[in-house]
């Protein structure tokens, strides 16, 4: 278990980090891809890092494997050979990672654990997804479980393990059953958080090595703020 922040440069949080792959834990606000906006993507800060540390000429090699919403914090991780980015994007696509995000949401859900099973229908005009019961036109199937791992004065921190990856999935469901993740307007939650991030965090990855098959579970620390310091 790792959760050791090996660097800080330049404000880049890394966790893990070989030969192979790299592993680091995104802020609010980072984009882990470019995008329409032209901001400076973290994969960019990524390969500056590795460029500047192994003092390498030319262009650096590193693979997207995954990715988080801008708002959203935690783990990320990326390949640095092309063999890991195809062994890790398949260890992906089959499942065979264990993801667990913690949010923080206001609304109590009904139960204090549970299983949610729903069909996302994605709307790219808005860059949403909504969470139906019963399978509508286009959508996909969405599967998480969550549980309530802390009560805090006035919102709830849940741990939840995702068995799907589909787009905004946790906003989405933990919306629909009346318990939106906290700052997240797009998904009903009443006001904005102070730095424009929402309270979901990408907390534990478990998975396989790509190339030495060794067990990896990385653990992500959550941001400095009174609510997740609370938890």
């Amino acid at each position: 278990m790792q959760m050791k922040i090996l660097s800080n440069k330049n404000n880049l949080q890394i966790l893990h980090e070989d030969n192979h792959i790299i592993i680091v834990n995104k802020r609010v606000g980072d984009i882990v891809q470019g995008d329409k906006t032209g901001d400076k993507p973290l994969s960019e800060v990524v390969k500056e890092y590795i460029k500047d540390k192994y003092n390498k000429s030319g262009e650096v090699f590193l693979g997207v494997v995954h990715r988080l919403d801008r708002p959203t914090t935690g783990i990320v991780l990326f390949a640095r050979t092309s063999k890991a980015l195809t062994r890790m994007n398949e260890l992906f696509s089959n499942r065979e990672t264990q993801k667990t995000y913690w949010a923080v949401v206001k609304n109590k859900p009904q139960n204090p654990e549970d299983k949610l099973i729903h069909y996302l229908k994605r709307n790219e005009k808005n860059n949403t997804s909504k969470a139906h019961l019963k399978e509508v036109p286009e959508s996909k199937i969405a599967s998480l479980e969550y549980k309530i791992i802390k009560e805090l004065n006035n919102y709830f921190a849940l741990e939840i393990n995702l068995h799907t990856g589909r787009h905004h999935q946790i906003r989405a469901q933990l919306a629909v059953i009346g318990s939106p993740i906290k700052g997240d307007l797009k998904y009903g939650f009443d006001r904005s958080n102070p730095d424009g991030g929402i309270h979901l965090h990408a907390r534990k990855l478990v998975f396989t090595h790509p190339v030495t098959k060794e067990n990896i579970e990385i653990i992500a620390p959550v941001p400095n703020d009174v609510i997740w310091n609370a938890i």
